[in-house]
């Protein structure tokens, strides 16, 4: 019995050396023992501000982005800032504003720009604070840029320049009116009309800036009637502002008949077109879809989501055909 009881208290003090080596071995820690992460906090709505700095609130087409803006804001619960210079081609005022609203501190900041290089510079300072930079209608293109909301320049103003190439016939000669010099949507535009000629074998007799503007417009309209007359068939316009300038040299001219091609599907440009002026067409992009669509990407980004890199805006070309339904669909 004695020595069964020795052999058994042995025994347990076996155990209790491997026992003691086991736990030496084990790690420090162990699954159960780590804390869990805490996932960052995303802003609520109520706090969180985004910054749009359009290319001008001076014009019909950029009010339709700005409303798309504030739909998107009412809708979240969010504050959003649009602002916009007094034309196009104030470039160094866009860049003040982008400035203002960065130091303003914004969560996130939205731009349209005039000039890509100049609104990227300005636009890397956002970027330098981790504030998220998208882009709408025009392209920015800065490394590190979070998405583009837009039209695909180049296509769409094709899909126009082939109405009305196939409307007329390509025994014609055409005129292009672009827009601001080297800016990047002006560039995309015109080389979409510029194609779609040279594959109708349709001669371009001149491609002239308008500088985005109805009066810049008229101007350089003018000054192409007088160089080539009424050669000139059809006007493929950088916007309907530069439409509706190319019309009034036209008229003023007493040219009725000709084709104008308009680009951005406002409204009064649409009532033109229905009232059988010589605008026969308008390549529509959707310009509050935009607006709503960027806003709502840069809440995304904010509360942590991913979104696309490039976020395409469908078009149409709005012509005698259907433009009513055009404007019971934007209204």
């Amino acid at each position: 019995m004695k020595k069964f009881i020795a052999l058994a208290l042995a025994l347990v003090m076996a155990l209790s050396l491997v026992a003691c080596g086991a736990k030496e071995e084990k790690p420090a820690e162990t699954p159960a023992e780590t804390p869990a992460e805490t996932p960052a906090e995303t802003p609520a709505a109520d706090d969180v501000e985004i910054a749009v700095v359009l290319k001008t609130l001076a014009s019909e087409y950029w009010g339709y982005v700005k409303n798309g803006c504030d739909a998107a804001a009412a809708e979240l619960g969010i504050k959003v800032t649009v602002v916009g210079p007094g034309a196009e081609s104030d470039i160094e005022g866009q860049v003040s504003m982008i400035e203002q609203q960065i130091g303003a501190g914004c969560d996130a900041i939205v731009c349209a720009p005039n000039d890509a290089g100049a609104a990227g510079a300005a636009l890397q300072s956002a970027l330098d604070q981790g504030i998220p930079v998208l882009a709408v209608d025009t392209n920015v293109g800065i490394e590190g840029q979070t998405s583009f909301v837009g039209t695909m320049n180049d296509e769409a103003a094709y899909q126009g320049g082939i109405w009305a190439i196939d409307t007329l016939g390509t025994d014609i000669k055409a005129v292009v009116i672009y827009g601001q010099e080297g800016d990047n949507t002006s560039n995309m535009r015109r080389a979409g009309y510029e194609k779609a000629c040279e594959e109708k074998g349709v001669e371009v007799l001149a491609a002239l800036s308008g500088q985005n503007t109805t009066d810049g417009a008229t101007k350089t309209m003018e000054d192409m009637l007088s160089a080539h007359g009424d050669a000139i068939d059809v006007v493929f316009c950088h916007n309907d502002d530069t439409a509706v300038g190319a019309m009034n040299a036209c008229k003023s001219a007493g040219i009725t008949d000709i084709t104008i091609v308009g680009f951005d599907g406002n409204k009064s440009a649409v009532e033109l077109i229905m009232a059988n002026e010589p605008v026969k067409a308008t390549v529509a992009q959707q310009p509050y879809a935009m607006g709503y669509e960027v806003v709502m990407a840069a809440y995304k980004t904010l509360q942590g989501e991913t979104v696309d890199e490039v976020i395409s805006a469908p078009v149409m070309v709005v012509t005698a055909d259907n433009a009513q339904a055009y404007l019971d669909s934007l209204a």
